[in-house]
C-alpha cells in the first residue's frame, strides 16, 4: 500500500482518502487524484477495495440515524443552552476583577493589607507622596 498526495498523478487502481472517507477509483494511468493540498490517499489492492467499500456503506447506514438524532437534539437544546450561557456570562462579568493599569492580579484578588497588618498605601497615596517629594526638591533648589 502506497501513500500519494492529492493532485499527484496516479496509476490504475483504487485509492482511499481517510480525510474524506472516500474510495476513489482511477481507471486510466496518469489521472490526478482530487482533493486539497495536504490530503493523502492510500492505494489499496482490488480485493481489499471489495471489502472496504461495503464496510464503508454499512458504517454510513449504521451511523446515519445517530447523526439525525444528534442534530435534532442539538437544535432542540440550543435555545436552552443559550439562556444558561447568557446568565453565566453575566455572573462571570460581575465576579471578574476590574482592570487597573499598573496593577497585577496574579493571585486573583488584590491584597489589601501588608505583612505587618497595616493598610497598604494605594496608588493614589503613593502618587501624592511622589508629587510632594518633587515639590520639596524643587523648593530646595530655588
Amino acid at each position: 500500500m502506497t501513500r500519494i498526495e492529492a493532485g499527484a498523478t496516479a496509476s490504475k487502481g483504487y485509492y482511499f482518502s481517510a480525510k474524506r472517507w472516500s474510495l476513489h477509483p482511477v481507471a486510466v494511468d496518469g489521472e490526478t487524484l482530487p482533493g486539497e493540498p495536504g490530503e493523502r490517499y492510500l492505494r489499496i489492492p482490488l480485493l481489499l477495495a471489495l471489502v472496504v467499500a461495503p464496510a464503508m456503506g454499512a458504517a454510513f447506514l449504521m451511523f446515519l440515524p445517530f447523526v439525525g438524532f444528534y442534530l435534532a437534539a442539538s437544535a432542540a437544546l440550543r435555545p436552552v443552552t443559550a439562556g444558561f450561557r447568557a446568565s453565566a456570562e453575566g455572573v462571570a462579568a460581575t465576579m471578574a476583577p476590574g482592570w487597573v493599569p499598573g496593577e497585577a492580579h496574579l493571585t486573583g484578588a488584590r491584597a489589601e493589607r501588608a505583612e505587618g497588618g497595616a493598610r497598604r498605601p494605594s496608588a493614589e497615596d503613593r502618587l501624592a507622596e511622589v508629587e510632594r517629594e518633587i515639590a520639596r526638591r524643587r523648593a530646595a533648589r530655588a
